[in-house]
């Protein structure tokens, strides 16, 4: 028979090894995609507390779909190009429910005022029909197959037929911004890989809800919070 003394020195082992190889499996799970969800977040809190960015709340309860975008990268002087990665939201329009993330990328924008290069902090609010419909292909053209314009600051948010309203937020000097000829393509190796399927498109996550992953909900929670209509009835 086996010794107490023996099973111990196999047990401790084998525990030991089942302990560490799960907290491997854990660590390689945190993913790029892991990260910008928790920096859109932090991104998403700093808009929400920015007396200036108070618009967006009310924008929150009247968009369809809501863009972050942690990092948006643009230098040069007065016009330059500048890219980043973004995550997308959608309100089921039938429950009000919000579902994502999907990820994206965002590319060639041009913006204008533009003093040096400089990291912004943008957040999209979609704002029609139109403007979501694009967001399920996997490459479309802001200013081009979808209208795009600079959402105003200050005082509540007016009625628009634009299709996307973009704010940015930067710790350089910006006087803000217009938006032409933006690129917007689907991650799809970051869809695929953060909801382990490959039938991860922006349509399974954000329309049928296909396939789920519940490392976004906090950031789900917040956008909940500040993008629940006050009545029932709400115009789009």
């Amino acid at each position: 028979m086996i010794s107490r003394r023996w099973k111990l020195a196999i047990i401790v082992p084998l525990i030991a090894l089942t302990f560490f190889s799960t907290y491997i499996s854990a660590a390689e799970k945190y993913t790029e995609a892991n990260l910008l969800v928790d920096n859109s977040l932090n991104t998403l809190n700093q808009f929400i507390a920015d007396p200036n960015m108070q618009v967006i709340q009310d924008l929150s309860k009247r968009a369809r779909g809501i863009i972050i975008i942690p990092q948006m990268i643009r230098g040069g002087f007065v016009v330059g190009g500048a890219g980043g990665s973004g995550i997308l939201f959608a309100r089921d329009m039938n429950t009000g429910l919000w579902n994502g993330p999907a990820f994206y990328s965002i590319g060639s924008l041009t913006f204008g005022l533009q003093i040096g290069g400089e990291v912004s902090q943008v957040v999209m609010f979609v704002m029609t029909g139109k403007g979501m419909n694009s967001m399920m292909s996997s490459s479309f053209k802001l200013g081009a197959d979808v209208t795009m314009a600079a959402g105003p600051i200050g005082g509540g948010a007016k009625t628009t037929t634009t299709d996307i309203l973009a704010y940015a937020r930067s710790k350089g000097a910006f006087g803000g911004f217009t938006v032409e000829g933006g690129v917007m393509q689907t991650k799809d190796s970051w869809n695929i890989s953060y909801y382990d399927s490959a039938a991860a498109s922006p349509y399974e996550i954000l329309i049928t809800h296909s396939v789920a992953n519940g490392y976004g909900d906090d950031i789900i929670k917040t956008i909940t919070e500040i993008g629940t209509p006050t009545t029932k009835k709400v115009q789009y």
